[in-house]
């Protein structure tokens, strides 16, 4: 299924599109989850899972069971649950072949977190229906609307 036109990724993101994606999303598989605790995956993956989320941490590490006391899987392909948003801390060239992972098994939302921004892989999750966001981390676009200054207050 091919598309025609593409979503530019290196512009800014609408709020409203990324608002929507997180209301609408609850189970977050996070790829390249880490148990360690000054690791910055960690502390979205703490941060998620506190605000209500499902998180499913997806790390091959031997031996790695959980992280938080929640169950760890190898692959986004070994998750036994429905997925709607993968979230990716991993190097962008790692981007194209989780992209195609998560369209197989169904995914909604593929999303990169800071730094990580692959144009190959945006165009194969949007040619299997994803929604995609590059470059942005959803624990501070979930707190966003918070933290717009209140121009009009006086000193």
């Amino acid at each position: 299924m091919s598309r025609t036109a593409y979503m530019d990724h290196s512009k800014p993101y609408d709020d409203a599109y990324l608002q929507d994606i997180l209301k609408s999303v609850k189970t977050i598989a996070m790829v390249g989850a880490s148990p360690d605790k000054t690791k910055f995956s960690y502390g979205v993956l703490r941060v998620l899972h506190e605000t209500g989320y499902d998180m499913i941490p997806v790390n091959p590490r031997p031996g790695l069971e959980e992280i938080r006391g929640i169950k760890v899987y190898p692959s986004l392909n070994s998750i036994d649950r429905p997925v709607d948003m993968v979230e990716v801390f991993r190097r962008s060239e790692d981007l194209p072949d989780i992209a195609r992972d998560a369209v197989a098994i169904g995914a909604k939302i593929l999303w990169g977190q800071i730094g990580v921004v692959n144009a190959e892989a945006a165009r194969i999750a949007e040619d299997g229906g994803m929604k995609v966001v590059m470059d942005r981390c959803p624990k501070i676009e979930l707190f966003r609307p918070f933290w717009k200054p209140k121009l009009n207050l006086g000193i």
